[in-house]
């Protein structure tokens, strides 16, 4: 069973690597309030597993990541 959120905020990285990607997100996660839902769309294959550290290191929550052909769909609280 596959929970549905819904985005307060839709970040479409595309390609961009995990470093540049970090630093957009800092900025984009300042514009949400707590408990508001990102969602991320990526080609980037690497972002897999240290998407899930950076959330870790920035105390939001990894909610979900859902794939669909190349594009990866992540789903981030914050906290």
């Amino acid at each position: 069973m596959s929970l549905q959120y819904v985005p307060d905020l839709i970040y479409d990285a595309g390609k961009t690597g995990y470093e540049e990607l970090v630093i957009n997100l800092s900025s984009t996660m300042k514009r949400l309030n707590k408990g508001h839902i990102l969602e991320i769309i990526s080609t980037e294959p690497g972002l897999k597993d240290k998407l899930h550290s950076w959330c870790r290191l920035e105390t939001h929550l990894l909610l979900d990541r859902k794939d669909f052909g190349e594009s990866s769909y992540y789903y981030i609280e914050k906290r």
